[in-house]
């Protein structure tokens, strides 16, 4: 072995090891055969299930608007039948006059409006309750954890009370100023901050002279993004279906939402027989929002998770 010349010693190692990488490449690809058979299998299968379970009403939704009245209760109902999409939408936003684009309108006002204020109070709340310490601190945020538990319809009337007492009922501002405190939104909030913004770095930012208020927009804020993103489709998806408090607080129609809009289409049957391709046709489209908006501010999750596996 000593007198071999040196390439042919060279080439004897790299088939010996070729041989072992190639078992060591067999033996794993026969190990995550095992494993996708035994575990990724039944995941997959959980997961399709829960897939069906959750698109199957809306799939619902959107075979039903494309049908008449008698199609809508004679037909199979996941299924097509003759195909009345153009005139069920014709109807629709002409219905009452046009009423129908005033309440989207009015709807994507108090959920953008009243979701971005949200999330603003709920984020500087929860930066003060995680990172400064005062007297009272522990008291506010069991509160707050207490306010999480307690039912938003359970608040609609003492809100119409006090919304009535100021003179503020029937506007805009009867559906906008509740939706500024979510409970759910500052703890969330309060949670993501303890994690998210190290000490240190607010330290570091005092002491090269910022403020409190430019540590805050600077510094904080950046850092909070995918979790600001997450308090902020919370709130606008919950004022979204909120349909308790505007229907206390609001008597015009031009002021409603569209879920109280379309109530008003189906509350007397027997006069309005003839709507109820139109209200399916307007919960559908009172549904497209939320998944664009969904679709669109799901980039900011995937770079919060790439942000925090970089630096985890």
């Amino acid at each position: 072995m000593a007198n071999m010349p040196v390439s042919v010693v060279a080439r004897a190692i790299r088939r010996r090891g070729s041989r072992d990488g190639g078992r060591e490449d067999g033996a794993r690809r026969l190990v995550g055969v095992r494993a996708f058979g035994a575990r990724s299998i039944v995941a997959y299968v959980l997961l399709f299930a829960l897939t069906v379970y959750f698109l199957t009403p809306l799939y619902w939704l959107a075979i039903s608007a494309t049908k008449d009245n008698t199609d809508l209760f004679a037909s199979f109902g996941l299924w097509l039948a003759h195909f009345n999409l153009a005139q069920n939408l014709a109807q629709t936003f002409t219905q009452d006059g046009g009423v129908y684009p005033r309440w989207i309108i009015n709807t994507i006002l108090y959920a953008g409006v009243g979701g971005f204020l949200s999330m603003l109070v709920s984020v500087m709340a929860g930066f003060a309750l995680a990172k400064y310490r005062f007297r009272g601190r522990s008291l506010i945020f069991g509160l707050v954890l207490g306010a999480v538990l307690v039912p938003q319809t359970t608040l609609a009337l003492p809100l119409y009370m006090v919304m009535s007492k100021v003179n503020l009922t029937n506007t805009y501002w009867a559906v906008l100023l509740p939706s500024l405190l979510s409970p759910i939104g500052v703890l969330l909030a309060r949670i993501y901050v303890a994690d998210a913004v190290p000490n240190d770095l607010l330290d570091a930012a005092r002491v090269d002279g910022a403020g409190e208020l430019r540590v805050f927009a600077r510094i904080v804020l950046p850092l909070l993004v995918p979790g600001m993103v997450t308090i902020f489709l919370f709130q606008f998806v919950a004022i979204w279906n909120n349909f308790f408090l505007p229907l206390i607080v609001l008597s015009d129609p031009n002021l409603f939402p569209v879920n109280v809009g379309l109530a008003t289409w189906n509350f007397d049957p027997a006069s309005h027989a003839t709507l109820y391709n139109l209200i399916v046709t307007g919960s559908f489209l009172a549904v497209l929002p939320l998944v664009v908006l969904f679709l669109f501010l799901q980039r900011f999750w995937r770079a919060g998770l790439a942000f925090g596996s970089v630096t985890g």
